[in-house]
């Protein structure tokens, strides 16, 4: 037996689609105004009434579950700004958001919270939001421990950004906070404040790589990131600039063009020219 566990799930086939390219003539579930398209909300930050507009963060009930317990946490009110763009206070919201529905589930079972940004990255609508799913217990989830502290990029009282050594993907940021052997949703306000600016900074750099670069042909801007549902938590970034392919996949090892260490310095001279490290990705392509 292998002992893999899998989820078979066969109303994710009813997710809308096609969104991204024109979505003039679709109206967007997430919009204000359009509160009655979602399930009742679970929670808001914001003024209004429930299941109106007025909100600034909504949590709703995931239309098409993977697990018993799907959740979507919206970002915003705005379909088109992502983290990188909102301010910082609108940001503390989203991880007050998630440490809140995170502690509600913490003794349910195994609480991973992740986003999908952009359709290559597995996003079924424009605009921003993230999910929250709890997994059973005795699932072993095949997440990764927290890297050692190497290749850092940015630091302030609570957290350390870094690039580690043993990245997977191309310019793959890791979040940490210097406080160990805890979990996320032990998190302080003071401490979401400071991950607040330090993500925003994060996905400013990721997609200003992307947008310099113009270097990644038809791949669209895209990234995913999780919150480690366990002990010594982490925030795990990771922008989807290349495909995974067969060797990948019939492996289960990870090709990373970019050397992490090459990585750190590319995002810390964010202003300087490009490098031969671009012309590594763009050969790893066509190949």
């Amino acid at each position: 037996m292998s002992r893999r566990w899998v989820v078979i799930s066969p109303t994710r086939t009813k997710r809308p689609n096609g969104d991204f390219p024109k979505k003039s003539h679709l109206v967007c579930p997430f919009c204000p105004g359009n509160e009655k398209e979602t399930p009742p909300e679970l929670l808001r930050f914001g003024g209004g009434e429930a299941n109106r507009p007025g909100w600034k963060v909504r949590v709703v009930p995931n239309k098409f579950p993977i697990t018993d317990i799907h959740e979507v946490i919206i970002h915003s009110p705005s379909c088109e700004h992502d983290i990188g763009d909102l301010s910082e206070s609108q940001i503390e919201l989203i991880f007050q958001a998630y440490r809140l529905r995170y502690n509600f589930f913490r003794d349910k079972g195994q609480v991973m919270i992740f986003c999908n940004h952009g359709e290559h990255a597995g996003a079924s609508l424009r605009h921003p939001h993230s999910q929250l799913v709890v997994i059973p217990s005795q699932i072993n989830l095949d997440t990764l421990s927290r890297e050692p502290l190497n290749n850092r990029l940015e630091s302030n009282q609570f957290f350390d950004v870094y690039c580690p050594d043993f990245s997977q993907w191309p310019y793959e940021l890791w979040i940490a906070p210097k406080k160990e052997k805890t979990f996320f949703g032990d998190i302080t306000d003071s401490a979401i404040k400071d991950l607040a600016v330090i993500m925003k900074n994060s996905l400013k750099s990721i997609r200003k790589i992307y947008d310099d670069s113009h270097d990644f042909g038809s791949i669209p801007f895209g990234y995913n990131y999780y919150i480690h549902p366990k002990e010594n938590w982490y925030i795990r970034i990771v922008p989807r600039f290349v495909h995974r392919a067969g060797f990948e996949l019939g492996t289960g090892l990870s090709v990373n063009v970019i050397d992490p260490y090459e990585a750190s310095l590319r995002i810390r001279d964010l202003e300087g020219k490009l490098t031969g490290v671009m012309k590594k990705l763009k050969r790893y392509r066509r190949a």
